[in-house]
């Protein structure tokens, strides 16, 4: 079924590193903002490596990414897609990505996850001439992955804001 992105972008002036997911899961779609199924660890991983309390509102959410200086978005626009399988993405129409980096110093663009990595390098680096780097997926589908491992793999973005 053909979805469209029904999340704004979270991002200002302020904003040095961009972390980009593939497309947003029906909980995320139900919820009105990024990562919104309770069993995807990615709230837990940056405020871990941030020192931060895990944030629980949307409000509390933005106001994290904006005061660490984290734009956050996705690679996709729309597309069709099966649920939340990242696997069922096609027809997939890129997210337009000059306003973030036009209107930011972003340093560094990260992706969280293979697929988002594979439709960011396929539509956007072409476009934009930044490669990402990959970082692995917060989803609870990356089960093999430990919170802990998450954690230490993140930690790179954590270094990139302090520069």
């Amino acid at each position: 079924m053909k979805q469209t992105h029904p999340i704004p972008s979270v991002w200002n002036a302020d904003s040095r590193i961009l972390i980009l997911g593939s497309f947003p899961s029906v909980k995320s779609r139900e919820s009105g903002f990024f990562y919104g199924h309770p069993q995807n660890r990615f709230w837990r991983v940056t405020a871990a490596v941030f020192g931060c309390a895990v944030p629980q509102s949307i409000e509390e959410k933005r106001a994290f990414l904006l005061e660490n200086r984290v734009a956050l978005w996705d690679v996709i626009a729309s597309c069709e897609i099966v649920g939340s399988s990242d696997a069922s993405i096609r027809e997939a129409v890129p997210n337009d990505l000059s306003p973030i980096l036009s209107g930011a110093k972003i340093e560094r663009i990260f992706t969280n996850g293979g697929t988002a990595d594979a439709l960011y390098t396929r539509h956007l680096l072409p476009k934009t001439g930044i490669p990402a780097v990959r970082l692995p997926s917060t989803s609870p589908a990356n089960a093999s992955c430990s919170l802990e491992a998450l954690i230490s793999a993140w930690r790179q973005i954590q270094t990139t804001v302090k520069l």
